[in-house]
């Protein structure tokens, strides 16, 4: 098991790697750098007096990675390490870390008018409305969910936002756009979506502030996973949402059968209330209508 010190670090940080990773690729992979760089801004801003750990700050000691998983290609995609993280006085913070980056949800619902919420590792929330109905209503919008097997929930149709991993290019729209392609034809350029976690959520306004992302943590107890949401708007064809309802995706290549289906706008909270994307994207889009911010 190979050790290195963590680049810039103060105190130095020794990294224990597992012997299927390398020190280059840990530190070139893009969760890890994101979540090391956030955590090391955070903990600079105990030296202000306002903070409440001013008088014991916490520091980062150590970091061990457990287990790494690679995707096709031999391409890092997930990363479980404990960072052990403490004060002077011996107190620690829990370091249990899941790293697998930034994912995109989207909302699309139908009026024939497609709203989609987007939230990263790219989870997209499709809401349309079909064309005849009249614009600037609410009335029969559709949201699209995806039915898919998720293990790690025990089950075998999850209903979700269509998901899927970040692109190479760490484009979280362009992502989102381009699963959304995938899984419905529906051709999404990343110039029309609308930020809304940015729109709710301020960014952070001094250097004492926290950097965390204009995003949702869905487990930030364990993992850095965090979700932008945008939105997109399009009216279609009442007959292409029947078209669409219980399409099959079969995505050979990740190994996923995914069902879409079209569920009520209005009805989508008690549908996908398991997913968390589902309902921070639908709370983010009927609290950004109701303030007239989209």
């Amino acid at each position: 098991m190979a050790t290195f010190i963590l680049p810039d670090s103060e105190p130095e940080v020794p990294v224990n790697l597992t012997s299927n990773l390398s020190q280059d690729q840990l530190l070139s992979f893009p969760a890890f750098k994101q979540w090391i760089e956030t955590l090391k801004h955070s903990l600079s801003t105990q030296n202000k007096q306002s903070h409440t750990f001013y008088s014991s700050p916490y520091k980062l000691r150590k970091i061990d990675i457990q287990s790494v998983d690679f995707f096709s290609g031999k391409r890092l995609g997930f990363v479980k390490l404990r960072a052990e993280v403490s004060n002077d006085n011996g107190e620690r913070l829990p370091g249990s870390v899941f790293l697998r980056g930034g994912s995109v949800g989207m909302m699309v619902s139908n009026d024939h008018l497609t709203n989609i919420w987007v939230a990263a590792n790219d989870f997209q929330q499709l809401i349309m409305q079909p064309d005849d109905v009249p614009e600037r209503t609410e009335n029969e919008k559709q949201v699209i969910l995806a039915l898919q097997p998720r293990i790690a929930a025990g089950s075998l149709s999850m209903a979700e936002l269509p998901a899927g991993m970040l692109d190479d290019s760490g484009s979280f729209s362009g992502g989102a756009a381009k699963e959304i392609a995938e899984e419905t034809g529906l051709e999404i350029p990343a110039s029309d979506l609308i930020n809304m976690t940015e729109l709710a959520i301020p960014d952070a306004s001094s250097d004492s502030d926290e950097r965390l992302q204009q995003a949702v943590y869905p487990s930030p107890g364990g993992c850095d996973e965090f979700i932008p949401i945008f939105l997109w708007q399009k009216r279609v064809p009442r007959g292409q949402l029947k078209q669409w309802q219980g399409k099959l995706t079969d995505l050979r290549e990740h190994g996923e059968k995914i069902t879409l289906m079209l569920c009520p706008l209005d009805q989508v909270w008690k549908h996908g209330g398991r997913d968390g994307k589902v309902l921070a994207g639908w709370a983010l889009y009927q609290a950004l209508r109701q303030e007239g911010r989209i």
